[in-house]
């Protein structure tokens, strides 16, 4: 039978559990299909509730919303579980339930993306966790090969459950250099390419053999100043910063048409991005002034640091970083040293605020939510001591699901960010991809990866030239965009993104709150099965989430184990270990 040697595993479990209860965690653990059983501190009376016979449903639990760990942080406070999902079960073999700690308004905007997607069960476990370069989906796209270093071969998934693709082939391939994609499509080499530079944008557009494709995602760049530093210590010093920058210079002379000056942190097209006040214009008269009452009339010196990636929200980051230095210096007599920094060093030391002086860095949408800018930028250490009043305000306004009445707590936490200045928000890059003119339904969304399965080729195959060769194509534990673009062709999820960006059900026929927001059911689609041929059903769901997002599951494996995006948009994994000390 299909799941045997998981239904046995489950059985023997589940009778050491109903035996011996649970004596090092929270004191909780469920049953398969039974209730949980409860053992109170130690000391005190222990009861229990005999645990019903074993069921093949699955259940993810985090043993309680704000449990205790077991462990205390460096302040000797306990450390609790505040993590967004209490619970995920499989109700019957169609039904999936999420029960949240509480309401997420971008609940259904984070299930469509791609590293929540669905493989089966056996698959994982077959694996060890570990499917990094052999990834099983439901998609319209079946993996055939991945030659290592050169190219990604997928062909046509004749049995997809929805409307299969007009064509067979299917290949990813990867150049560092705007100039060399262009040339491959040029060329006829490549039917699509990503990421254009913008001094390229002319070329594109004067070929009449190729197509400009703008590509509308989010995004913002912007520059860092962590508290704990000084100079930047002092509230007004950043804020003469802010007045002291030229932020239209920099847009009108190092990014593509299209792109605008940032406002808000968050880009307008985001629901709520944009209330509160807009921040402060280019004054250099009030700025130094205002530096000068901090007690730096003459300036001083600091360090510019950035890293040597191309990016939406900074194409240009060498030049960008000497421009603000030539700026700083003019305008506020600072004289900023640029100096650049290994790509994962510098998010290493950037995103624990480790990082004196200023920073460049960006971001670019996940989901459609404007959590997705403000939660993950401003509550935690980037930028040294967060904002407790700030920190509240987010908290509210991710609890709270009506955008009308979320409106008035995302303007307050605006005009905080302008009042502090933790950074300076300076522009929203355009981007654009480009194709062959002959490639039919040709197109850019908003959120996720190009969906090559509703555009039509000349012939059968259709070549695709991104940045960079995917890390992995187990994407529970990947978060850069050239392994999300490779595994959208092959896996899905409960939900996907439309043209507009909207979630909208894919493996799931829909998914329904309760009154509060807090219990989201999910009732799959009839009929889905796997590149494999098995069927899909709830456990693979539960399955595909628990290794993802529980520490405990022995399957938490994946590539480096950190399964950020499960962390970082739910709040922290379930069960997680105490952290080793450093050194």
């Amino acid at each position: 039978m299909k799941r045997m040697r998981w239904l046995a595993l489950v059985a023997i479990l589940a009778l050491v559990a109903a035996a011996c209860g649970d004596s090092e965690g929270d004191g909780t653990t469920t049953t398969a299909g039974g209730e949980p059983t409860t053992t109170e501190a130690a000391g005190d009376t222990t009861t229990s509730v005999e645990a019903e016979a074993p069921s093949d449903l699955l259940t993810v639990d985090s043993g309680g919303c704000g449990r205790e760990l077991g462990y205390n942080d460096a302040e000797g406070n306990p450390v609790t579980y505040e993590g967004k999902i209490n619970t995920i079960t499989a109700l019957d073999e169609s039904t999936v339930e999420f029960a949240l700690c509480g309401p997420d308004p971008a609940f259904l905007a984070k299930l469509a993306f791609v590293p929540f997607a669905v493989q089966p069960l056996e698959h994982l476990e077959a694996t060890g966790g570990s499917p990094l370069e052999n990834p099983i989906g439901t998609g319209p796209f079946a993996l055939d090969e991945w030659a290592r270093g050169s190219e990604i071969v997928m062909s046509r998934n004749a049995d997809y459950w929805g409307d299969a693709p007009a064509f067979d082939t299917l290949v990813f391939r990867w150049a560092a250099e705007s100039t060399a994609r262009i040339i491959e499509l040029q060329s006829g080499n490549a039917t699509y390419i990503t990421n254009l530079a913008a001094s390229d944008y002319a070329t594109i557009e004067g070929d009449a053999n190729l197509q400009l494709l703008n590509d509308p995602n989010p995004n913002v760049f912007y520059i860092g100043m962590a508290n704990t530093f000084p100079p930047f210590d002092n509230p007004q010093v950043r804020q003469a910063v802010a007045m002291g920058i030229d932020r239209q210079r920099i847009v009108d002379n190092f990014y593509p048409s299209g792109s605008e000056v940032a406002d808000f942190f968050t880009p307008c097209g985001i629901a709520n991005g944009c209330e509160g006040d807009a921040w402060p214009e280019f004054d250099p008269e009030a700025a130094r002034a205002l530096l000068a009452e901090a007690g730096f009339p003459d300036g001083f010196d600091t360090t510019i640091r950035y890293r040597d990636v191309f990016r939406v929200y900074l194409p240009e980051p060498g030049a960008v970083a000497t421009e603000l230095a030539s700026q700083l210096q003019a305008n506020l007599g600072i004289n900023a040293t640029v100096e650049v920094v290994e790509s994962g060093a510098f998010i290493e030391l950037t995103s624990v605020g480790d990082a004196d002086g200023i920073h460049l860095l960006g971001w670019g949408a996940d989901y459609p939510h404007v959590s997705n800018f403000l939660d993950t930028h401003f509550t935690g250490p980037q930028f040294g001591d967060t904002i407790p009043e700030l920190v509240d305000l987010l908290a509210q306004g991710a609890s709270t699901v009506d955008e009308a009445e979320a409106a008035p707590i995302y303007a307050e936490a605006n005009n905080l960010l302008r009042e502090h200045v933790p950074m300076v928000p300076i522009a929203h890059g355009a981007a654009a991809d480009a194709a062959q003119a002959s490639l039919q339904n040709a197109a850019v969304p908003p959120f996720g990866a190009p969906k090559f399965s509703n555009m039509v080729p000349d012939g059968d195959t259709l070549v695709f030239y991104q940045n960079a060769e995917p890390i992995s194509l187990f994407c529970h534990d990947e978060t850069d965009g050239e392994s999300l673009s490779a595994c959208e062709q092959i896996l899905e999820g409960l939900y996907e993104y439309d043209d507009t960006g909207v979630p909208v059900p894919l493996l799931a026929e829909s998914c329904e709150p309760n009154e509060d927001g807090t219990v989201w059911t999910c009732t799959l689609n009839s009929g889905v099965t796997f590149h494999d041929g098995s069927a899909l059903d709830a456990n693979d769901v539960v399955r595909s989430w628990g290794v993802g997002i529980d520490a405990a599951d022995p399957l938490h494996v994946g590539n480096t184990g950190g399964f950020e995006y499960y962390a970082y948009l739910w709040g922290g994994l379930m069960n997680a270990p105490e952290p080793e000390p450093e050194g």
